[in-house]
């Protein structure tokens, strides 16, 4: 995937963290020892250093990770491997990832979620001759499954969603089921919080383990919990960032990471 902004800034991970912990400016300003004035400020996006290190323990965030954050140091490790395609389309005003893995050896392949147009994955399944065998949804939300009926239009595949949620053209699924396609072992788990039934795609079968988490984890942030927060920061913790440290983690928004550089620099994560 070409080098691509962070999903979220400062502003963005301490608007979330206060709508999760239902904390207004006052409340963290008196905890924090700060102005509710400078609350606001570091939430409409004007970074203050001293201001985010201390409101980051009021919201349990790392404030070294924050800070690094605020001051745009830190950066994914680019990561490339062989079996994988990122695909980045815009929508509104945001872009939207989807992903193939495939096997290299038979060609079979399965894509995870379409973005908002799924032109440039059919290309890549015609020029590099793969056939897709599977559609896997991470949930709901429209930017992510916005292009499946003209993917399933052209290329026949099934698709899949969570229990927790519906799609029309999607079969759904209790989390924990297991899906192949060639050589690949394709896990699920229930990462609920952001949406009420994402899932996340464990893949073994390439050179290294992938997850294709949707937008419960994004590098130095996470999906907000708008079904909940707590939830959210639990799935988030138990069934993604146990997994080996080496793990690619493909998002729905923003560039690649791995599971261990998470764990040391997302604010959300790094306490």
């Amino acid at each position: 995937m070409p080098s691509i902004p962070l999903e979220d800034t400062v502003a963005d991970v301490v608007a979330k963290a206060m709508r999760g912990l239902q904390l207004d400016d006052s409340q963290v300003a008196a905890a924090a020892d700060v102005t509710p004035s400078a609350v606001a400020s570091l939430r409409d996006g004007l970074y203050h250093d001293a201001t985010a290190r201390a409101v980051a323990p009021v919201l349990h965030l790392g404030a070294e990770t924050l800070a690094a954050l605020g001051h745009q140091s830190w950066y994914p490790q680019p990561v490339s491997l062989g079996g994988l395609a990122c695909f980045n389309s815009p929508y509104r005003d945001m872009t939207v990832n989807s992903y193939l893995v495939f096997d290299p050896a038979s060609g079979q392949a399965v894509a995870v979620d379409t973005g908002a147009d799924c032109s440039k994955m059919l290309d890549y399944l015609t020029q590099h001759k793969l056939s897709l065998k599977l559609i896997l949804l991470t949930h709901t939300h429209v930017d992510h499954v916005l292009d499946l009926a003209s993917l399933q239009h052209h290329t026949g595949a099934a698709a899949y969603v969570g229990e927790g949620e519906s799609f029309a053209g999607a079969e759904a699924f209790a989390p924990g089921r297991v899906f192949h396609c060639g050589v690949l072992r394709i896990s699920t788990r229930l990462t609920r919080g952001h949406s009420r039934g994402g899932i996340t795609y464990i893949i073994d079968g390439l050179d290294r383990q992938l997850a294709l988490v949707g937008d419960a984890v994004f590098a130095a942030s996470m999906g907000g919990g708008a079904v909940s927060y707590a939830d959210a920061l639990r799935s988030n913790r138990e069934q993604i960032l146990t997994l080996p440290a080496a793990t690619i983690l493909c998002p729905g928004h923003g560039p690649l990471t791995t599971v261990g550089e998470e764990m040391i620099h997302n604010p959300f994560f790094s306490v």
